[in-house]
């Protein structure tokens, strides 16, 4: 297990890299961390954000330095982990149709039959690493290495919020309509926002998502379910 490389960023941030590889054991490392530091934060410490591999800390340059910063993170990084086991989320998804509009090119790569890369998928146990992009964007690695493949070079059409797609050892279900280079293999109903100010988004970093198969008239019939709450909003 080698020590982390710490190293200054800007002039208020100090980024923290564990590895180059994403593994439980970097994450939980960086899931430790973050959590030592929310405990007992140093003067100055303004955000802590864990990504796959590293842990990004932000401070304010008028009340401290990158060294200060340097030193407690090298002093927490010795504390006794405290981070807490993620809850686990069981997203329902449909690998159906045109709402799985990459599904084939996805297992044709991988040497697969559609339905063979449908129960690698399932059977894929996924861990929230980091938010990105924009809000509500969880990205998640654990992809069976059966279907990892790398993201195209070009984005395709445009896919639906909700759509569950995956590159390389990552998945993700995104939280609006948006064209992507990721392989859309399935949708899902659920959301990845809540009405919670304090828990804006669904996962949290560190949770588990595994993925339950519907079929498409279940799918359709929870998505006209929304439908209605959704344009009360709008009219708000």
């Amino acid at each position: 297990m080698t020590a982390p490389v710490v190293v200054p960023v800007a002039d208020h941030g100090v980024l923290v890299v564990f590895d180059d590889q994403i593994s439980d054991e970097t994450h939980a490392r960086i899931r430790a961390l973050d959590a030592a530091l929310a405990l007992t934060p140093p003067p100055g410490l303004t955000e802590i954000v864990p990504a796959m591999t590293t842990l990004l800390v932000v401070f304010d340059p008028l009340v401290t330095d990158h060294n200060a910063i340097s030193t407690a993170v090298r002093a927490n990084l010795a504390a006794p982990n405290t981070s807490s086991s993620g809850a686990l989320h069981v997203i329902d998804v449909c690998y159906d149709g045109l709402h799985a509009p990459d599904l084939g090119a996805l297992a044709e790569r991988a040497g697969l039959d559609p339905e063979a890369a449908i129960a690698a998928h399932l059977a894929g146990k996924y861990t929230v690493g980091m938010y990105g992009f924009a809000p509500g964007y969880a990205y998640m690695y654990g992809t069976p290495e059966s279907i990892q493949q790398p993201r195209n070079p070009t984005p395709g059409p445009l896919v639906p919020a909700g759509s569950v797609i995956i590159a390389g050892q990552q998945c993700l279900i995104i939280p609006i309509a948006m064209s992507t280079g990721w392989f859309a293999i399935g949708r899902s109903a659920a959301s990845m926002y809540t009405a919670d100010h304090d828990k804006p988004f669904l996962f949290d970093v560190g949770d588990t998502v595994t993925f339950r198969r519907v079929g498409a008239d279940e799918l359709d019939s929870r998505l006209a379910e929304q439908q209605p709450a959704e344009q009360q909003l709008t009219k708000r």
